[in-house]
């Protein structure tokens, strides 16, 4: 008699050997019972049937970067006039952290005194529209307003005299 528990499952066909062990020896076990040897014919010919499938099954697709088709930056700087501004560190601050933090924003500079804001971002990420309604949107929709966006060529950076 064959011991199926030595048969190491090593590659992925050890298995349905193993099976295939089990099924003789249940085969050898019913000779006597021809019934049963017909239903154990007729579920291991339908389990080698579908289980051997060789029909191409299609595998899952990973995504690489080579699918995906990035558009180049288009930058543009503004300065947007806010109101509602009541302080240095809890509203310009916040307002400066706020919009760093968004998606295609790459410089944020507030000047709580001059009550201004300037933004460079990436065009094709986030529009002007878009970082009003961001500030708008900071502390629940009520406290600050864009009054003015203005687009300029270049942010300049003030000095500041202590």
């Amino acid at each position: 008699m064959f011991n199926w528990h030595k048969v190491q499952k090593s590659n992925k066909y050890s298995e349905l050997i193993l099976l295939v062990y089990k099924f003789v020896f249940l085969f050898k076990c019913l000779k006597h019972k021809p019934i049963m040897k017909k239903i154990i014919s007729i579920l291991t010919i339908a389990f080698v049937l579908f289980a051997c499938d060789n029909s191409k099954k299609e595998a899952p697709v990973e995504k690489s970067g080579i699918d995906k088709q990035e558009v180049a930056a288009i930058y543009k700087s503004v300065e947007v006039e806010i109101e509602g501004m009541t302080c240095e560190i809890g509203c310009a601050k916040t307002i400066e952290s706020k919009l760093s933090k968004a998606e295609g924003v790459t410089y944020s500079k507030v000047n709580f005194e001059a009550k201004i804001g300037q933004f460079t971002f990436d065009e094709n990420k986030i529009s002007q529209e878009d970082i009003a309604k961001k500030i708008a949107g900071i502390g629940g929709g009520a406290l600050y307003k864009v009054t003015k966006i203005t687009e300029i060529e270049e942010i300049k950076e003030s000095k500041e005299i202590n």
